[in-house]
């Protein structure tokens, strides 16, 4: 009977969402700014938000950390905003924002009353023309990135995970390195770099603006012409393709990390682009093994076995590769060894028998209730837009991504899971706590 009423739910639940679907008008101006505009006026909430085409792997190998940098130093202020104003100007007006990079691309945005969504526009209309970098600005921002690596990373237990993994899944394409980047390459950097660098990729023929909520489509138009159609184009970016050599054999590694007491046992694979069809089957094999305590790896090696501390499966997905990660913290006295054959033996289940019917139910009822949650929010919705047509070249997936989850099969999740987690196509990495000196 339960059963029944969740499904039954599952199926309004559905049928409600696909009735709303998520509307939105797109245009470009003169200068190649690409605009989006939806429309939801259910509450007096609007985001303005630009997502630039630039992230760390945009950057030269000598020079890392500048689209993160670029992050916190495009707050400094402009000809026309004091410097150190911004965030007042922004809370003084009943609104919030932030930003925040990645390997692909840099987010900015503001969440406002509606009654200020000309003042959103004016700001990141400013921050695209009118960025005053200069050497004051850089130091102080240098000193902030600084201190945000030693909280995050390097004094984090475990905190150079993602490091570690990339350095050894990459060769020729630069996600080899982090996005915070070198502190020693920072430090090197001139101003006329710096300079250099906002000038080639923070111009409006490398942006998407979207602006979502309260708004009117005819008077959001009007303001977007006022106050971006002006601003020059820039040259247009040329990009360079890295194609990294297949991984045909099976490889170790070993860091030592003097914040741990516990060991942890990484596997990583590389995948696919995020535009793929396999890199959503990924996902999906990704909740079979550890999503949550009924899940295949956490409930038999943390619940039953109880040889792990934390087990988990990731699809860290990117616009160019992406990576399959599994790990491990061991419990008591269970070894490597131990934890290395039980992810195994799951990974090879996936392989070589379909999973249920009933598991499979249940897996496209997460991704619809992710996929509704997605789409809650007008800045919820502002992301998606921004996303899907910058990094998956596909804005309707604002709407239509879940078609491709219910459309997987368990035939498809087994094929994927053959050709993508194979042990000769895998980094291990032995992640240690740093062994005290004698």
């Amino acid at each position: 009977m339960k059963k029944s009423i969740l499904l039954l739910f599952c199926v309004l639940l559905t049928s409600t969402f696909m009735a709303q679907k998520v509307s939105f008008e797109e245009f470009d101006l003169e200068n190649g700014l690409h605009v989006i505009l939806h429309q939801d006026n259910t509450a007096p909430v609007v985001t303005t938000a630009v997502m630039y085409h630039v992230g760390a792997k945009d950057e030269n190998p000598e020079r890392t950390g500048f689209a993160h940098f670029f992050e916190h130093l495009l707050f400094e202020g402009t000809e026309n905003i004091e410097r150190g104003k911004w965030f007042e100007i922004v809370t003084s007006n009943g609104g919030k924002n932030n930003a925040n990079t990645n390997d692909d691309r840099t987010y900015y945005y503001e969440v406002f009353p509606s009654n200020n969504l000309e003042l959103g526009l004016w700001m990141e209309a400013e921050r695209m023309l009118h960025p005053v970098i200069n050497q004051i600005g850089v130091d102080t921002q240098n000193e902030v990135v600084k201190e945000e690596k030693r909280l995050r990373v390097d004094n984090q237990p475990y905190g150079n995970i993602l490091a570690e993994i990339k350095k050894n899944m990459f060769v020729k394409h630069p996600y080899r390195w982090t996005t915070i980047g070198s502190m020693d390459h920072l430090d090197a950097a001139t101003l006329e770099e710096f300079q250099a660098f906002n000038k080639k990729f923070y111009i409006p023929n490398n942006a998407v603006l979207v602006v979502a909520g309260d708004i009117n489509i005819t008077e959001t138009k009007k303001l977007v012409n006022k106050y971006f159609s002006e601003i020059p184009k820039g040259t247009p970016i040329k990009r360079e393709t890295f194609v990294e050599d297949a991984i045909t054999e099976e490889f170790t590694a070993e860091y030592r990390d003097s914040n741990i007491q516990i060991p942890m046992l990484i596997n990583a694979f590389r995948i696919p682009s995020m535009k793929t069809r396999e890199a959503y089957i990924l996902d999906m094999i990704s909740t079979v093994l550890s999503d949550g305590k009924s899940s295949r790896l956490f409930k038999k090696m943390v619940e039953e076995k109880k040889n792990s501390l934390n087990v988990g499966a990731v699809n860290f997905s990117q616009e160019d590769y992406g990576m399959y990660i599994l790990y491990a913290l061991p419990l008591g006295e269970t070894t490597m060894e131990t934890l290395q054959k039980e992810i195994d033996e799951e990974i090879v289940k996936i392989q070589t028998e379909l999973i249920s019917e009933k598991e499979m139910e249940k897996l496209k009822n997460k991704f619809l209730n992710q996929f509704v949650n997605s789409n809650s929010s007008v800045e919820g919705i502002a992301h998606s837009l921004a996303s899907f047509y910058m990094l998956h070249g596909d804005i309707n997936l604002i709407n239509n991504k879940l078609d491709i989850y219910n459309a997987i099969t368990r035939e498809e999740i087994k094929e994927v899971a053959n050709k993508y987690l194979k042990p000769n196509q895998r980094l291990i990495l032995n992640y240690l706590p740093k062994e005290e000196k004698k």
